[in-house]
């Protein structure tokens, strides 16, 4: 809010008032348009990404691929090297085999996430293009360091259009959206909504075409306003809210584990488990570019909500032993500050602040029976069939601090020198800090090649879940209780990345590029799902190493764009050091001594398709196919020896998509089709048996969809 106050009171200002032209002027709306080109290519100057290994999906990309603008972002960066997914349902991706520890940001600034597991609170249809970023990263990227998803928003164009269109088909997916932009002086805004419905919103437990109990709905928006205040000054808003009402699907013919008041049996079919989620962030920000001197300062406040919400027949008691009506809340605000300054030819100095509060609470109603040690196995076994009720209250409160300062040194005109110096604090349960250098090295030899090579040190704060002893010790002596006791304090992850790559174009049409990674992590985070609930709870291995090689590959010539990606990677963890109740003894015993695989690490992983846009008689044919592999997420050992140890199975998923548009591509109707797993592919994307793992996950069996979308 004070920044929207400062720059008021900026416009306000007579001196400035008269350097800005006059709305009705057309040679003064021209300079307008003219000042915000120049403005975002000082934006650019703020936020580089020398050094690290960049994948780029442009507008023309977006529209074209399978889906096209009512296509999920996480499955297009599922296009990228080394981007896999273990769920379709609730859009987190891994990249290069980690868990969670994206960064999305939007025209340079960082978007405040909702919970894990909800994936982003922004789509495709706001983006003028999207760019994934791996490997050593440059200084002014922090706590969330695994990949960065730069988003530039589709505004400050100073044009007037926009589009609406209806998208549906398989599984009862219903989608409606809009989007518009335009001028009004020297304000610039962009609007978009949608809503969706479908019958497979969290994922499918069983291999069949429709899932038992999986309907969601949900609600989108997002708004964006830009305003020139003068030659060098901008005033920016953005914010966006997701509102979700999501069913839990149902695996059928199970069997219930317990007796709930005299009733020993329920269909596993009828389970009514459902899962409410609200988020909406907004930012405010102020842009300063004065010749050699670059400023971007914002102000942001998030708010999240999670509910989940048991079978009201006492049916997840039967199933699970026990039931929680869960309410977890988070509320955030802070402030992230980026600027430049050009010191003649060879040097640019960056330097920022970033600080976040997170308020986080975690309310529970849970119902459990009462239990007792079998005399002869030990184990606990129902000893009532009326269950007791439990309540526990959690509430945390985060903060993160950080500031950076680097330098671009262009040592020669083919070589260029990023090295800098990062330091993070957090508060959360435990207090740490981490001083980071930096370094990224990139050299041209020729115009064609690039060759690029780095180091980062990392420091990951964890989620602001907290499961603490009181939690743990209320359930002792009943169906909830857990084999292990211990729950230590969740550490920040700790790493060193190492990073080279090379890429060469050949004849300005063919781009092909390496790229080899390692990782060196202390208090590796990983989640583990709690229960049946879609919400997961962190904990730290202590050592921790990952591997890799990437192969990237695009061709362009006239209407085709043809693209793939290759990558071998693993990633290893031992000994678990936190919140420990979390895994198996068992498993945990082995744990302390080996290194295991992670539940999302997979060798090998696979990307890429085509995509032609073709004039024809009444505007432009648009054929597109792209496909997914992996050779499968870790399972449970079939020896039942080493934790991770076995796989699921390897898969192909394969896309088409075919769009027509009627007239032109700015004032026209695009008519689309689309077919989801083409080939139909049976496959499972986690069978629920890994550490830290849930329940099992199949991917999507083959889907038909149609859209109609007009554009003005």
């Amino acid at each position: 809010m004070r920044y929207l106050l400062l720059c008021t009171t900026l416009l306000a200002s007579p001196a400035l008032a008269q350097s800005v032209p006059a709305d009705n002027d057309a040679g003064g709306q021209n300079e307008i348009v003219v000042t915000a080109k120049r403005l975002n290519a000082a934006r650019e100057t703020i936020d580089p990404s020398i050094g690290a290994q960049q994948s780029r999906f442009d507008r023309t990309d977006l529209d074209i691929q399978p889906g096209g603008a009512d296509r999920k972002l996480s499955a297009v960066l599922l296009q990228a090297p080394g981007v896999s997914m273990d769920n379709d349902g609730d859009g987190e991706i891994h990249v290069r085999n980690e868990h969670g520890g994206v960064l999305y940001r939007l025209n340079g600034i960082n978007i405040p996430e909702a919970f894990h597991g909800f994936g982003s609170l922004v789509d495709p249809r706001v983006a003028e293009s999207v760019e994934v970023l791996t490997g050593a990263l440059p200084a002014q990227y922090g706590f969330r360091t695994t990949g960065v998803v730069n988003l530039k928003t589709r505004a400050e164009a100073f044009d007037f259009d926009g589009d609406v269109g209806i998208y549906g088909g398989s599984n009862g997916t219903y989608t409606p959206s809009f989007t518009l932009r335009g001028p009004a002086g020297r304000l610039n805004y962009f609007l978009s909504g949608s809503y969706s419905q479908t019958d497979l919103g969290v994922a499918n437990p069983e291999p069949t075409r429709s899932a038992i109990h999986d309907r969601s709905k949900t609600w989108r928006g997002f708004a964006y306003l830009s305003y020139i205040l003068g030659d060098n000054d901008r005033i920016s808003a953005f914010g966006g809210t997701a509102n979700a009402k999501v069913q839990l699907p149902n695996q059928s013919g199970l069997s219930p584990l317990y007796a709930l008041n005299g009733r020993t049996s329920f269909d596993s079919a009828a389970l009514d488990q459902n899962q409410r989620q609200d988020a909406w962030f907004a930012v405010a920000s102020y842009q300063h570019s004065g010749g050699a001197f670059n400023l971007l300062a914002s102000g942001f406040v998030r708010r999240a909500k999670a509910a989940y919400l048991p079978d009201p027949q006492g049916g997840t008691l039967m199933f699970n032993g026990t039931e929680s009506a869960l309410t977890q809340s988070s509320m955030a605000f802070g402030f992230q500050t980026d600027a430049s300054l050009e010191l003649g030819d060879a040097h640019v100095l960056r330097a920022g602040a970033f600080f976040q509060q997170d308020r986080n609470r975690s309310l529970s109603a849970n119902r459990v029976f009462p239990a007792m040690a079998d005399p002869l196995t030990g184990e606990l076994v129902q000893a009532s069939q009326v269950p007791l009720a439990i309540r526990t209250d959690e509430r945390l409160t985060g903060r993160d601090y950080s500031a950076y300062l680097q330098d671009e040194w262009k040592i020669a005109e083919d070589l260029t020198f990023n090295y800098g110096l990062r330091f993070d604090h957090s508060t959360g349960q435990v207090s740490e800090s981490q001083l980071s250098p930096r370094l990224g090295l990139v050299w041209q030899p020729d115009s064609a090649t690039t060759i690029h090579a780095g180091y980062a040190r990392y420091f990951t704060p964890p989620p602001l879940t907290l499961i603490g002893q009181s939690t743990l010790s209320a359930f002792d002596g009943t169906t909830g209780e857990v084999a292990v006791k211990t729950g230590d304090p969740v550490r920040s992850q700790r790493e060193h990345m190492f990073d080279l790559g090379v890429q060469h174009q050949f004849g300005g049409r063919l781009t092909l590029g390496i790229d080899a990674y390692y990782k060196l992590a202390t208090n590796l985070l990983d989640e583990a799902e709690l229960g049946t609930l879609r919400i997961s709870a962190p904990f730290n291995y202590a050592k921790a190493r990952n591997w890799g090689v990437e192969l990237s590959m695009s061709y362009a010539k006239g209407p085709l764009h043809l693209y793939g990606n290759l990558a071998r990677g693993q990633q290893q963890a031992r000994n678990v050091v936190s919140n420990q109740f979390l895994v198996d003894p068992g498993e945990a015993a082995y744990i302390q001594n080996h290194y295991i695989f992670t539940d999302h690490s997979q060798k090998w992983t696979a990307s890429g398709g085509l995509q032609l846009n073709l004039p024809n008689s009444i505007g432009h044919l648009q054929p597109a196919f792209d496909f997914i592999y992996g050779s499968g997420l870790r399972a449970a050992d079939p020896a039942g020896i080493v934790p991770n140890g076995g796989t699921t199975q390897s898969y192909v998923v394969a896309n088409f998509g075919l769009a027509q548009v009627i007239g032109s591509e700015e004032h026209g109707w695009t008519l689309r089709f689309d077919a989801v797993n083409l080939f139909d592919k049976v496959y499972l994307q986690s069978d629920g048996s890994g550490v830290g793992a849930g329940q099992p996950v199949w991917g999507q069996r083959r889907g038909f969809f149609v859209g109609l979308r007009k554009s003005f």
